[in-house]
């Protein structure tokens, strides 16, 4: 997969910046939420509210994602 950022903008004192991450599945403005998900699962949150906070990335581990739930489940 290829993955390109792209700076678009940086604040001169913070050093906060603007940007776009540039995937094969889409485009995502930066800052954003990403919520991180552990055993293919969000803490905290409802699949509802997963989907309500429209983010496009959800950090995952696939490492911890091939012990539990297992290959079976996530392929």
């Amino acid at each position: 997969m290829k993955v390109k950022y792209h700076l678009l903008k940086e604040e001169k004192n913070t050093k906060a910046r603007l940007g776009k991450i540039e995937t094969n599945y889409g485009t995502y403005e930066t800052p954003m939420f990403m919520p991180v998900g552990t055993q293919a699962t969000v803490k905290t949150l409802s699949p509802e509210e997963v989907k309500e906070c429209k983010a496009g990335i959800i950090l995952a581990n696939t490492y911890h994602l091939w012990l539990k739930p297992g290959e079976d489940v996530v392929f």
